[in-house]
């Protein structure tokens, strides 16, 4: 027999493992959002409608998420990873499947949309259930620094997931299925990790440790992680209760929602603006939108992983920032004309919500006190996943009644969150968020 890998070389071996399934399942559902506006334009539906199937996929993953969570210590967390991975595998074939037959004419392209939600509620339903059992298994395994550190590096690549979709998805554009060549290639992937999770992942049908996982944001174009999850999985269970309307927190949970939903209406709509400022052949076009997208993404990490540190701005002081530039790069990104001018007001705009996420959640967490940081940690993410929800919808409607709208809106929107955060939020330390994982 071959002797059981010592416990340190077993957890780094599962941290890469689990490092890799969550990259995975992020990706896998990113590139299918950077490519749909496309595949919505060549088989004739409704942009709204494609934006419509991302919002139920998110709103059945926010209210399937904190389900898992619970549950992930009773039913075993190895089962609720590989669960989450098939989850994703079986959604997104078969909405290459569906897809490849709307685009070659074998059913009608309401037909294929309507199956095409379907499919994504799967992935909604499923898929959520990985993150929280994940973050379970290695929270089992550490703790104090080492926990922090290894749910932090788990959460960078969900975030880190939620770009290398939409920069991967147009060198997956394929003979025959077209544009949805991403959705057959993704799970592909997800197979192969899956077959290696069923090797390698150590049983735990009777529980391993008293580490516990918590419900993460819904993937999806722009929604990067605030470490939220982090602080929740790692917070003492039993901690006090704390309300979305409690007045410590509830300015910065306002400019959290805010944030969200600008980010989301600008960040969904950005796909069909390319396509038609630009106006390109589609497959054309879907490489143009993987170089907005990667330069908004690279943006964004500049902020948060290099600039924040950096500077040591107070939470406040990074809600302020980040909202104007983000509204300056919103209405840049709605008026721009070429693909550059796009590219680079996206970027900035990208770079504002950068300062604008963590500032936010940092700002919640500090106001309050250790016995607090889950419960707040827990309406955190609860608030990310509502500006995906509905944003999507908002800002592609938005943009059919006309295309700088959307960005237009959410500027003005984060032009009044200014206001209100250089009135309603209270000064706190510099420096206090000065990484991702706060």
């Amino acid at each position: 027999m071959t002797p059981a890998p010592p416990p340190a070389a077993r957890l780094n071996r599962d941290l890469t493992l689990l490092f890799m399934v969550m990259i995975t399942i992020a990706a896998g559902n990113t590139a299918l959002q950077s490519v749909l506006p496309a595949i919505g334009r060549s088989i004739g539906v409704p942009d709204t409608a494609v934006a419509a199937a991302f919002s139920a996929s998110a709103l059945v993953w926010v209210i399937a998420a904190p389900m898992w969570a619970r549950r992930s210590d009773r039913q075993g967390r190895r089962a609720m990873v590989l669960l989450g991975l098939v989850g994703f595998i079986s959604s997104v074939l078969l909405c290459g499947i569906l897809l490849t037959a709307g685009i070659r004419g074998w059913i009608s392209p309401m037909a294929a949309l309507l199956a095409f939600i379907v499919a994504r509620l799967l992935y909604g339903l499923f898929g959520s259930a990985t993150p929280p059992a994940a973050q379970a298994i290695l929270a089992a395994r550490t703790d104090g620094a080492e926990r922090t550190r290894a749910l932090t590096l788990l959460a960078s690549a969900f975030g880190l997931g939620t770009i290398l979709g939409p920069a991967l998805a147009p060198f997956f554009v394929l003979p025959f299925v077209g544009l949805a060549g991403p959705a057959f290639v993704f799970p592909l992937l997800g197979l192969a990790v899956l077959l290696v999770a069923m090797r390698l992942l150590p049983d735990d049908a009777h529980g391993e440790g008293t580490g516990r996982g918590a419900a993460s944001s819904y993937p999806s174009i722009g929604g990067e992680p605030t470490g939220a999850s982090v602080t929740a999985a790692t917070a003492e269970p039993g901690g006090a209760e704390v309300k979305m309307r409690d007045p410590r927190i509830w300015p910065w949970m306002l400019a959290g929602l805010v944030m969200g939903h600008a980010q989301a209406m600008t960040g969904q709509a950005i796909g069909f603006l390319v396509i038609d400022r630009l106006a390109l052949p589609l497959e054309a076009a879907q490489q143009a939108i993987g170089i907005v997208l990667m330069t908004g993404a690279g943006a964004s990490l500049l902020a948060q992983w290099g600039l924040i540190p950096l500077l040591g701005l107070s939470p406040r002081a990074m809600v302020l920032f980040g909202a104007v530039l983000a509204a300056a790069g919103s209405v840049l990104t709605g008026i721009t004309g070429s693909l550059y001018g796009i590219a680079v007001a996206f970027a900035l705009a990208s770079l504002g919500f950068g300062f604008l996420r963590p500032g936010f959640t940092a700002g919640a967490s500090l106001a309050v006190g250790p016995e607090a940081q889950g419960s707040v940690a827990g309406r955190t993410t609860a608030v990310n996943g509502a500006a995906f929800v509905l944003g999507p919808s908002i800002g592609v409607g938005l943009y059919e009644l006309w295309k700088p709208l959307p960005y237009l809106t959410a500027a003005a929107a984060l032009a009044f969150l200014a206001v209100y955060a250089a009135v309603r939020l209270r000064p706190s330390a510099p420096g206090a968020s000065a990484s991702p994982e706060r």
